[in-house]
């Protein structure tokens, strides 16, 4: 009897105990449920920055790639010409300059020279005319004063000497203007001429670095290490500057986005250390790093209608994702621990 009775308390207590525990259990699970949310990851939308024909497409979709590993080339024959008529130009434009800098030839100065000496060779005949026109004009004037000579011959000789002094201005010019082309031969250019040149290679150079930078861009890079998720051309197609090519994203840092409602936020600092659970039972280790200033309702995506009325709170926790846990869209549930 004794032992019957003993068994029966046993199967009478088993029950109430299973239910207190069960209590116990749910309200811990209660005063700490895990917050809902969902994976991101930065994505990378990789473009070029010049237009033209891709000639091939280096990786497919799903595929890792390293930080400054060739993606995508481009044809750069458009870009090659435009560079070989750029150096022509700089050729033509560096040897005006050059032209400049050396001055005058010498066979240039000689023979500014030799109109010099022509020049005032020339004057000094005129003038040499015209002391002798002014002798005879004098001595016909006195010839004439004393009765001895016709006034004829006197105007005739003051004419002469009119004449004489025209020519001699005219060879004064044509000395100066013989003197005034030598100095400009042996000044050589001007410093507003050697300026320009200057400029005009200047100029060229710039557009040959362009053009250069233009050849550069055909090969198209990986910025970041990451997973191609999105190939959106292929080889034959013509692109236009800035239009997405490829989509990377980087899985190795992707973070949990929870949503924490406002009585619990309080709770939740920076740096504190949480647990990203998915559903297939999957537990990443990560800290908090980010908690939204600001209350906002549950997105549509997250748990139920009535969840997604109440106010809650943005953290973003990061983990260590190298191993290709997690995935973008991806949902989960983030577990809080101490504050670090």
């Amino acid at each position: 009897m004794t032992w019957t009775w003993s068994r029966r308390l046993v199967w009478c207590v088993l029950p109430v105990l299973g239910v207190f525990a069960a209590a116990c259990s749910g309200a811990v699970t209660e005063e700490n449920p895990p917050a809902s949310g969902y994976v991101e990851a930065t994505e990378v939308r990789v473009a070029s920055k010049v237009a033209g024909r891709v000639m091939t497409v280096a990786v497919a979709e799903g595929e890792r790639v390293t930080a400054g590993q060739t993606l995508i080339e481009l044809s750069s024959t458009d870009a090659t010409l435009a560079l070989t008529r750029l150096k022509a130009e700089r050729d033509q434009a560096d040897a005006q300059l050059r032209l400049l800098r050396a001055g005058a030839r010498p066979e240039d100065v000689a023979q500014a020279k030799a109109q010099v000496a022509a020049a005032e060779s020339e004057r000094a005949t005129v003038a040499a005319e015209v002391a002798a026109a002014t002798v005879d004009a004098e001595r016909f004037e006195q010839l004439v004063q004393r009765r001895a000579g016709s006034e004829k011959q006197r105007d005739d000789a003051v004419v002469k000497r009119v004449l004489a002094e025209a020519r001699l201005k005219v060879a004064d010019d044509r000395v100066a203007a013989a003197r005034a082309q030598l100095a400009q031969v042996t000044a050589g250019a001007r410093s507003q001429e050697l300026d320009a040149a200057r400029g005009r290679l200047a100029a060229v150079d710039a557009q040959i670095a362009t053009v250069n930078n233009d050849i550069e861009e055909t090969i198209v890079t990986a910025a970041s290490a990451g997973v191609v998720s999105s190939r959106l051309v292929e080889p034959g197609e013509l692109i236009t500057p800035r239009v997405p090519l490829l989509v990377i994203i980087d899985l190795d840092r992707a973070w949990a986005t929870a949503y924490v409602e406002e009585p619990r936020v309080a709770a939740v600092t920076i740096g504190q250390s949480a647990t990203v659970m998915t559903d297939s039972g999957d537990r990443l280790e990560g800290r908090v790093t980010f908690i939204s200033p600001r209350a906002e309702f549950t997105p549509r995506n997250v748990q139920t209608a009535s969840e997604r009325a109440k106010l809650v709170y943005r953290v973003k926790v990061a983990v260590d994702n190298r191993a290709g846990t997690l995935k973008p869209g991806m949902p989960v549930e983030v577990s809080f621990g101490g504050a670090q």
